[in-house]
């Protein structure tokens, strides 16, 4: 028989109302928890309750409190990745952060995309769809990235902009949804 969370992480439709899957948010939410609550010096760059749920995190990756994630276990940060204040990262499927890739304030990255009808938003459906944030990346505070989006390196994601579809590299783009400017 196939779990819900087997369904979840081979990005198949799955029921998030499964108690495996409450059992591992709940996980998150002490490790978040701890982490929120620690003085920042005793914290140092990601609580340790929290960085041992994280699928990875490079040497260097700092996340600022609070922060929230669904499972933590999705979660992938590369060296010196800088996660600010207010970031919620629902990690349903693997999301990627590349090194010395900077999120600003509030940032919100969701990979659950809620089944398209209410019968099925009833039951609990959704399905998961991975995030890729590339290399030396800059995502302006308030910035939504929506399921499935692939952000190339040394891209820039303008302050408050939903970003809805891939976003190649040293591209710039701001808006909702999030469209293509050109550098000054």
């Amino acid at each position: 028989m196939t779990s819900e969370r087997m369904k979840m992480a081979a990005g198949e439709w799955y029921t998030c109302l499964d108690p495996e899957l409450e059992e591992l948010r709940d996980a998150a939410r002490d490790a978040v928890f701890e982490h929120n609550g620690l003085p920042p010096r005793q914290r140092g760059g990601i609580g340790p309750a929290l960085a041992a749920l994280l699928g990875g995190a490079g040497e260097g990756a700092r996340i600022e409190a609070p922060f929230h994630c669904a499972y933590g276990f999705n979660l992938f940060l590369g060296d010196g990745v800088f996660l600010n204040a207010g970031c919620t990262i629902l990690d349903t499927a693997p999301v990627r952060i590349g090194k010395r890739t900077m999120l600003g304030p509030n940032v919100q990255i969701y990979c659950a995309e809620h089944h398209r009808e209410a019968a099925g938003r009833r039951a609990g459906l959704e399905i998961a769809k991975p995030v890729t944030i590339c290399d030396d990346a800059w995502i302006g505070g308030s910035a939504v990235i929506l399921a499935g989006v692939n952000i190339g390196n040394g891209a820039i994601v303008g302050a408050g902009a939903v970003v809805t579809r891939d976003v190649p590299a040293n591209a710039t783009v701001v808006g909702n949804p999030a469209r293509a400017v050109t550098r000054r």
